[in-house]
């Protein structure tokens, strides 16, 4: 069993490195969005758009299955939900910035008012998604470490975001890529 100095220690490094994380992902975005030349990977990496409107569906449906079975008390059917929806999103980071690393960025090439729009779902989805990280990695570290009530608390602001960054990043492919494609 450890000591409580033994705990603190381990939640101060926790917290340092959900912190270092928090502001580590959201710069190295910023860095690969704003390279004049990208790096040559392939033409494969031009589906990846793609890949990442079915990862952030898949991961709003387990998201919110995730939620019916917390709701339902079917606490290992929650777990799994909770886990694949951080495994995908680890999954679409990875793509994500493998996009933004070799293709140059697809600009909205619509008018009017469903170019607010679009910029509107555009500037809140950016905006949370860089909000939800570090409530995101608490949660679950609240719940890996057996603090459920912590895990609760962070929960009803981390989840409303996080659902609302899953679906407004499918807008946001339906809407650059489906609906008003570049031309």
């Amino acid at each position: 069993m450890s000591s409580p100095a033994e705990t603190l220690d381990s939640e101060k490094r926790s917290k340092f490195f959900i912190n270092a994380i928090s502001i580590v992902i959201p710069l190295t975005i910023a860095v690969l969005l704003g390279l004049p030349k990208k790096v040559e990977l392939g033409e494969w990496t031009k589906s990846l758009p793609h890949a990442i409107g079915l990862i952030n569906s898949v991961t709003s449906i387990t998201l919110i299955l995730g939620l019916i079975f917390i709701k339902s008390h079917k606490i290992k059917a929650h777990r799994l939900m909770m886990m694949t929806s951080f495994a995908l999103g680890a999954v679409f980071l990875i793509c994500y910035l493998t996009y933004h690393l070799s293709n140059p960025e697809n600009r909205f090439s619509e008018t009017g008012s469903v170019r607010y729009l679009y910029l509107f779902i555009l500037a809140t989805h950016i905006l949370l998604s860089i909000v939800v990280l570090p409530l995101v990695l608490r949660a679950l570290y609240f719940a890996v470490t057996g603090q459920f009530e912590k895990h609760r608390n962070i929960v009803r602001f981390a989840y409303p975001i996080w659902l609302y960054v899953s679906l407004s990043g499918v807008a946001v492919y339906l809407m650059l890529y489906q609906l008003f494609p570049a031309r």
